[in-house]
């Protein structure tokens, strides 16, 4: 069946938080168009679309790629993500808006995102683990945070996967379900608090100084040191 451009846009994002795709992996029309079965116009159109949202870039006669953040928009997307995820529990607050229906559905997501750590999925354990933060904004009822926050997501999940993030999924998983317990205790201020303090944990995870895909192509073809003679 084939998708609209919206879907295949979609697809792309959710294999990148599946981190199923690598930042500077290249995306080819005719691959796509094939694997969705459309025409290389509704894939260039959707390849626009994604570039419009910060996820893909086309290079001068080599085609499209998936963008490689530079530490500095790491850092930005962390920040943003801080900005939305804190304003969301405040606004809760405000609001005094009841917790159980929505501490059900995280309690359920986190279930998920432990049996495939214990799993052998990796896939499907790096969508779960990004995609707790969406949950949480989709239960607290904002469906337009919720579409901003994915894409932020994705980009911190690039820059995880660039910089060869050092935060370990069962860590996720537990400060997750920490937040969750804050949650049902009725503690807005001390599951902000917590979801601050993860995604800064998540953040310093990361090795700035890990060496881009084509720096470690340049070291791995440079000549070996020989001793003269």
């Amino acid at each position: 069946m084939s998708r609209s451009q919206t879907e295949i846009a979609q697809q792309v994002v959710e294999s990148i938080l599946a981190q199923k795709l690598a930042p500077g992996e290249r995306l080819g029309e005719q691959d796509l168009a094939d694997l969705f079965g459309v025409s290389r116009t509704l894939v260039r159109e959707a390849l626009m679309q994604l570039q419009a949202r910060g996820f893909v870039e086309v290079r001068s006669r080599r085609g499209w790629y998936v963008i490689e953040p530079s530490v500095e928009e790491a850092r930005d997307a962390f920040s943003a993500r801080r900005i939305v995820e804190a304003g969301i529990l405040a606004s809760a607050a405000e609001e005094g808006r009841p917790l159980q229906a929505l501490t059900r559905r995280l309690r359920a997501h986190i279930a998920d995102e432990q049996n495939a750590i214990e799993g052998a999925d990796a896939a499907t354990r790096a969508f779960l683990l990004a995609d707790f933060h969406v949950c949480l904004a989709e239960s607290m009822g904002h469906r337009s945070l919720s579409d901003v926050l994915r894409d932020l997501t994705a980009r911190t999940t690039l820059a995880a996967s660039l910089y060869q993030s050092r935060h370990e999924a069962s860590q996720s998983c537990a400060e997750h379900t920490a937040i969750v317990e804050a949650l049902e205790a009725g503690d807005l201020a001390l599951a902000r608090d917590r979801l601050l303090a993860h995604i800064g944990h998540v953040e310093e995870a990361l090795r700035p100084d890990t060496p881009r895909s084509h720096d470690r192509l340049r070291d791995s073809l440079s000549p070996l040191a020989r001793s003269p003679g």
